[in-house]
């Protein structure tokens, strides 16, 4: 699929039924290339890395778990375990991903999901005034904020993992 297709990618035009709904002023941007990993997406936007909200799928004992973090950060599943007092998390396969989010792996969005999903939103994304997600294809975004992001998908807001770190902004983002 090229850039030109992907604003009428069934997954995109979902998402920005979602986002239209619940009232996001926020316009579902289309990407040149594809932005799978936060560093990705930030150079394309000429942003910082850290304002890049990746997403990322967790199985939490066969139930999905959205973990939305700051592209600068990696996910501690033993702490997340630990804060939702599960014995474990692992990281989703892209089958478990598609089936819980109808999303491929490197643009799932917060939203547009076929049912609602537990999610954690990484409190170090409330130091960015702007922060991008993923709006449903690896080649789209669109602008929120860490409190839209809240509100959209009833997130909870929690410390998924240490500081920075300079690998986490390579890492695919489900």
């Amino acid at each position: 699929m090229t850039a030109a297709e992907t604003p009428h990618h069934p997954r995109v035009a979902e998402v920005e039924q979602v986002l239209r709904t619940a009232g996001v002023t926020g316009e579902v941007r289309v990407l040149p290339d594809s932005a799978r990993t936060a560093a990705a997406a930030a150079a394309q936007l000429g942003v910082e890395v850290g304002a890049i909200a990746n997403s990322l799928v967790f199985d939490a004992g066969d139930l999905p778990l959205l973990v939305l973090t700051s592209g600068a950060h990696r996910v501690d599943e033993a702490l997340v375990a630990d804060l939702l007092g599960l014995p474990r998390i692992t990281r989703a396969t892209p089958e478990f991903v598609r089936r819980h989010t109808g999303q491929a792996i490197g643009g799932v969005a917060p939203v547009g999901h076929p049912e609602p999903i537990g999610t954690l939103v990484d409190v170090e994304l409330a130091r960015y005034a702007r922060v991008w997600a993923a709006a449903g294809h690896p080649h789209t975004v669109f602008p929120t904020s860490y409190d839209e992001l809240l509100q959209l998908t009833a997130g909870t807001p929690a410390e998924v993992g240490p500081g920075p770190s300079p690998a986490a902004a390579d890492e695919e983002t489900p």
